[in-house]
């Protein structure tokens, strides 16, 4: 199972559910209160996810399952707001293009392209001077930040072994399979 929970912002709506002790989200948030406006992501949205009875708010949440060969493979999931996405196709492509392991590719560089606004999101310190410079020479407009935690899971397909992947990034979570 790959499950992927939120609270939105810091602490989410802030309230809490009286003696239970849990939050409330903020997912208002990722409605477009203001068509054309920046939600707290700096995500640009339009008339189509404005707020409207029967709706859902747009969301990047990506809890994945990969099977390879009809088998189990993968479950990759992480927090991240709008690199969520990315952060997940990072670590599949790591996995499946380059041949990482499971912790190796939760542990590459990732970078993140965010349509609107037109920006280049690249890990701070993970990327040499050299790549970030080349890459505004053509044009791109970079921002240095952090970029989704990734916890995974790997299956071997001829063992059945379970591998474990917990980003380092972050303390927010860890990869667990049984």
């Amino acid at each position: 199972m790959a499950v992927t929970t939120t609270l939105n912002a810091g602490f989410g709506s802030k309230v809490t559910v009286g003696s239970l002790g849990f939050l409330l989200n903020d997912e208002m948030d990722d409605f477009s209160s203001k068509p054309g406006s920046p939600n707290m992501f700096g995500l640009i949205q339009g008339d189509e996810n404005a707020i409207g009875p029967g709706k859902r708010p747009l969301s990047a949440m990506t809890p994945t399952i990969v099977l390879k060969d009809g088998k189990l493979w993968l479950v990759l999931g992480t927090p991240g707001g709008p690199t969520i996405i990315t952060t997940v196709a990072n670590i599949l492509i790591g996995v499946e293009d380059y041949g990482l392991d499971i912790q190796q590719a939760v542990n590459a560089p990732r970078f993140h392209e965010q349509w609107m606004p037109d920006r280049l999101l690249m890990e701070r310190n993970r990327f040499s001077p050299d790549t970030i410079a080349l890459l505004k020479e053509h044009g791109n407009n970079i921002t240095l930040g952090n970029a989704g935690d990734g916890e995974c899971i790997q299956i071997d397909l001829a063992s059945g072994r379970l591998f474990g992947a917990s980003d380092s990034r972050n303390d927010t979570g860890r990869a667990v399979g049984y």
